[in-house]
């Protein structure tokens, strides 16, 4: 007899104009900016974002349930969406968090398709 297969939890896709419609709407999102600090100086959303770079992990990561609020969604973005969509997987699976989006293209879709003044690197 066939297993049953389960299906891993992964954040669902968002695009840069689909985050700013929602941004402009009012939506209470939780932005989560995984870069580096480095990366975040040289471009950054006009939003407010938790920082929480993936290369410092251990000194937030027994805080996650004070950082983050579980009743609110989360938008996880990097530079080009992959380090967001690791970090977007680990806060599902390991953390249960259960609605959480990934911005694809990360802040480089951004700036092309939402906010030009937002430099690319």
């Amino acid at each position: 007899m066939p297993q049953e297969s389960q299906t891993t939890p992964t954040p669902a896709p968002l695009q840069a104009r689909d985050l700013q419609q929602r941004l402009n709407e009012g939506a209470d999102l939780q932005l989560v900016d995984v870069r580096e600090p480095a990366e975040l100086a040289l471009a950054a959303l006009q939003q407010r974002v938790i920082h929480l770079p993936l290369s410092r992990s251990s000194e937030w990561v027994s805080r996650i349930d004070a950082l983050l609020d579980r009743e609110r969604e989360v938008v996880v973005l990097c530079h080009a969406g992959m380090r967001s969509w690791q970090f977007g997987c680990w806060l599902m699976e390991q953390q249960g968090f259960e609605r959480v989006w990934n911005l694809e293209g990360g802040i480089d879709a951004w700036s092309v398709q939402v906010d030009r003044s937002v430099p690319r690197y």
